[in-house]
């Protein structure tokens, strides 16, 4: 088939590299977001999609907004037969659902209908989900609510990170994807709606959200910094002073410490939740490279009683 594949961040491109791989289907062209400001001079930068498709030789097309006439124009004259998209960025209007013959088929990076929109994947670490997944879908005008071709799952890990998490399945997803494009051609493939029960919603993370919550369990404090890493990354105030917190430890045997209260060792420092502590074993203090969280503790000079989120 000749496929427009339509992406954006570092993590579809091994979906797009599947595709140009595919002895079976042509990628004739790729959409993907305008090139954005980055880095400290804040110079535009082109997409990880729109850069690898430049090297593969491949038409890219930056739309402002997918229902540009000229985009659209453009897209009617390609005519594909079908638009994989990975993590595109945008919502597609209807007037673009309709140019390929096959639809827009969307790899999410979930089990739907299980965590429909933009951070599924940090919502399984938060919710501590023991198995996630990918799923390939027909794009339709409702969120993440087209019918499915096909899934595979994928265990989440007790230290996974949304980064480590997301890794894997963007390659276990790109395979899902050149596989769901081969059954559309042959006609093997038929989507299935999604059920009615089981749907959760999965909202773009805000700063606010990674904010951590001393007098939560420690187990919960463990999948914030989890959940939120490397994006949008859990928190903390510390003397007046945002403090990041990069890693965490369990610590099942030291209980004796008020929410947020600090503990020094020789060799760690600890913090107080809701029910054990967990050890800080990484952390960025603002303005400052990541160290470790002993280091740190040593060089701010702790005082008996301090505590964080103060």
């Amino acid at each position: 088939m000749r496929l427009v594949f339509a992406g954006t961040p570092e993590v579809a491109v091994p979906a797009l590299d599947a595709l140009i791989a595919s002895d079976r289907h042509e990628v004739v062209a790729v959409v993907t977001r305008p090139d954005a400001p980055a880095g400290r001079g804040r110079r535009l930068v082109a997409s990880p999609v729109a850069e690898r498709a430049a090297e593969a030789g491949i038409e890219v097309l930056k739309p402002a907004k997918p229902r540009d006439e000229d985009f659209l124009a453009r897209l009617r004259e390609i005519a594909p037969d079908c638009c994989p998209v990975v993590a595109y960025g945008a919502l597609l209007p209807k007037v673009a659902l309709d140019v390929p013959a096959h639809g827009w088929v969307n790899l999410h990076f979930s089990l739907l209908p299980a965590w429909r929109g933009a951070a599924p994947v940090q919502h399984a670490v938060l919710a501590g989900d023991e198995v996630t997944g990918a799923s390939t879908f027909l794009i339709e005008e409702g969120l993440d609510s087209g019918p499915v071709f096909g899934v595979v799952t994928e265990e989440v890990r007790a230290t996974d990170t949304s980064g480590d998490l997301l890794t894997r399945l963007a390659l276990a997803g790109a395979g899902l994807l050149a596989a769901t494009m081969d059954g559309i051609e042959d006609g093997t493939l038929t989507p299935v709606p999604q059920p009615a029960d089981g749907i959760t919603l999965a909202p773009k993370l805000e700063v606010e959200d990674a904010k951590v919550d001393w007098t939560a369990p420690a187990l919960r404090v463990d999948r914030v910094v989890r959940g939120c890493a490397p994006a949008p990354g859990a928190w903390t105030v510390f003397r007046g002073e945002r403090l990041k917190l990069m890693t965490v430890g369990l610590v099942t045997d030291r209980s004796d410490l008020a929410p947020g209260e600090l503990a020094v060792t020789k060799k760690a420092v600890y913090a107080g939740t809701g029910s054990h502590a967990v050890e800080l074993q990484w952390v960025q203090p603002q303005g400052k490279k990541p160290m470790r969280g002993a280091d740190w503790a040593r060089g701010v000079r702790i005082g008996e009683g301090e505590r964080l989120g103060e």
